[in-house]
């Protein structure tokens, strides 16, 4: 097919198409409108086209109504660097907005290859607060390098917003901790609060690396989260780095499944930590078909274990380190 302007009229007389005219098999199709951001341009524009994009994520998601998609460029790196250029920014999806989605312009799950995010002025807050059900965050990278807010916070603390039905996918974290530097249970990459909360969450396809605590749900005040899905995702450390990769506090989850991860640091060894195990969980589900660096087999997952809290509630098939087949340790 040849230039679309000898079959459009209106192209030939330089007029654009805008996004959220056209229909991209790629992205969630609910009859929103697609928004850029490019942290790169000055001054801003008005989000429409890659051309007149938002410098900001969070003038998108102001701009944006339920269901509606942003698109985020990786901000230009100068020669030399040795970290990605970062939006930092302090963003809050609002409950009015439920279904939004937040998707970085990838070229590969790492650090360096998705749009990088760092916390802005409030050092003390998550970098991502979600308050609308139905939100996907997808192809991002969460830094938490000098803040202790942690990653992103599931967030219902108060009965005006929900986050039930958040997918994060494909997105890489690092450097993410809470108020206590050596305890997973104050935060983390990805957080529930302590009312719990947020049932039908899907972490799926995500890189954690050198974060004090990856996956941690603080507490169950309000409600226990149910229907959790936690797969394909790849935990890594140093060691030394981490103190619990899967945490769970209050009365945990129900019905939730681990499935098909990989745990490819030994047993977190954060210096002074809290917890230091692999995993801490609670409530009922399936922990499955996950890998792990170091050597177990009979002694070491169980409930009250060394290397990772599982109660008999939580079943324990096909999970496999160096020396084999892990067995529940009585």
């Amino acid at each position: 097919m040849g230039n679309a302007k000898q079959y459009i009229k209106a192209l030939r007389m330089g007029h654009l198409i805008h996004p959220e005219s056209m229909v991209n098999l790629n992205a969630p199709v609910e009859g929103g409108r697609v928004w850029f951001v490019d942290g790169d341009l000055t001054p801003t524009g008005n989000g429409k086209t890659w051309a007149g994009a938002y410098n900001t994520i969070a003038g998108a998601i102001s701009a944006a109504s339920a269901g509606d998609v942003i698109y985020i460029a990786a901000k230009t790196m100068s020669s030399g660097a040795s970290d990605p250029s970062s939006y930092e920014e302090n963003l809050t999806i609002p409950p009015a907005k439920s279904s939004l989605s937040l998707i970085g312009v990838s070229r590969g799950r790492a650090q360096g290859g998705l749009p990088q995010l760092k916390d802005g002025s409030t050092t003390t807050q998550e970098i991502l607060r979600v308050r609308a059900p139905g939100c996907l965050i997808y192809n991002l990278g969460f830094n938490g390098a000098g803040n202790t807010g942690g990653g992103i916070l599931l967030d219902e603390s108060d009965a005006a917003y929900t986050a039930f039905g958040t997918s994060i996918l494909g997105c890489h974290f690092k450097n993410c901790k809470g108020s206590t530097a050596t305890n997973a249970a104050t935060g983390g990459a990805i957080m529930w609060t302590s009312n719990g909360g947020a049932w039908q969450v899907l972490i799926d396809g995500n890189q954690f690396y050198k974060n004090v605590g990856d996956i941690v749900l603080k507490g169950t005040s309000g409600s226990v989260p149910q229907d959790v899905v936690i797969q394909n995702n790849t935990f890594n450390g140093t060691a030394g780095a981490v103190d619990c990769h899967i945490l769970m506090g209050g009365s945990g989850m129900l019905g939730f499944t681990i499935d098909n991860n990989t745990f490819a640091d030994l047993l977190p060894s954060l210096g002074s930590g809290t917890n230091v195990r692999y995993v801490i969980l609670v409530g009922t589900g399936l922990f499955s078909n996950n890998s792990f660096a170091g050597v177990y087999t009979t002694a070491g997952f169980g409930a009250g274990k060394a290397a990772a809290k599982i109660p008999t509630t939580v079943g324990l098939p096909h999970n496999y380190t160096d020396g084999g087949l892990i067995v529940r340790e009585a």
